[in-house]
């Protein structure tokens, strides 16, 4: 499979504070990758680098082959547009109703009003919600804003999807229901899926492969099943949920 993104010895610190001593990952087209570790491990982080929110101390960040560490301004964008992004609170914008947040991508785009009156509709239903294109998004539950945000980022029709920590404060049900839309996702519109997760549940069900991050580097990728019978200490008391042991999950 042609490699979507890799990362090559990617290192990160802030002020005396490691965080990547140098990172490595690759990731296939249309992949679904999930990135496990405990809190503080830096996989929000990792994130926060492939966006240029945060620029590396040294490595390389490869989209499409082409670097995105020190590129020039037209470039980044150009990278940036390849990108949708489902922030752990779905980050809707309060003063917009839900035809506005999924209408926003598309409208900063240049996208007709009258297409955009088309694909908003059809981007909510692809996510399993109907009728609610006027309502504001406190009149939603946090799972539906879930929902819209997956919504409104499809809708530009990413080659690359983003995800933080997405069932991270809904119900079990609704985190069941947001995992089977990011399957869905790519398998409708072959989206490279990267998924930054602690749910180690979640990642066995969705992920084709996992990559789990320790002490400022990737200590483990590979199928599900082969972190399940994974040896190493670190991956199997992460995969148990044990408190004790070689690590700590403090």
């Amino acid at each position: 499979m042609d490699e979507k993104i890799v990362i090559r010895d990617l290192k990160k610190s802030f002020g005396s504070k490691i965080v990547f001593t140098g990172v490595d990952l690759s990731v296939s087209s249309a992949e679904i990758r999930c990135i496990v570790g405990k809190s503080g491990s830096g996989k929000s982080v990792l994130l926060k680098n492939l966006i240029g929110l945060i620029a590396p101390d040294a490595g390389a960040i490869l989209v499409d082959g082409v670097d995105f560490v020190g590129c020039d301004e037209e470039m980044k964008r150009s990278i940036q547009s390849k990108y949708g992004i489902l922030f752990q609170g779905a980050a809707l914008f309060d003063s917009m109703n839900i035809y506005d947040n999924v209408a926003f991508g598309l409208r900063r785009k240049g996208v007709p009003e009258e297409d955009i009156a088309v694909i908003v509709p059809e981007m909510l239903e692809r996510v399993g919600l109907r009728d609610i294109e006027y309502r504001q998004p406190s009149e939603i539950s946090g799972g539906m804003q879930k929902r819209v945000g997956l919504a409104r980022s499809i809708a530009v029709r990413p080659e690359i999807m983003l995800y933080d920590e997405p069932t991270t404060g809904v119900d079990p049900i609704t985190a069941g229901a947001v995992t089977e839309l990011i399957v869905q996702m790519r398998d409708t519109f072959q989206i490279t899926s990267l998924v930054v997760t602690h749910d180690v549940n979640s990642a066995f069900h969705i992920a084709d492969r996992i990559s789990m991050l320790f002490n400022g580097t990737i200590i483990f990728t590979g199928s599900p099943e082969e972190m399940r019978n994974s040896d190493n200490p670190v991956v199997q008391q992460f995969v148990e949920g044990r408190a004790h042991g070689p690590i700590s999950i403090a």
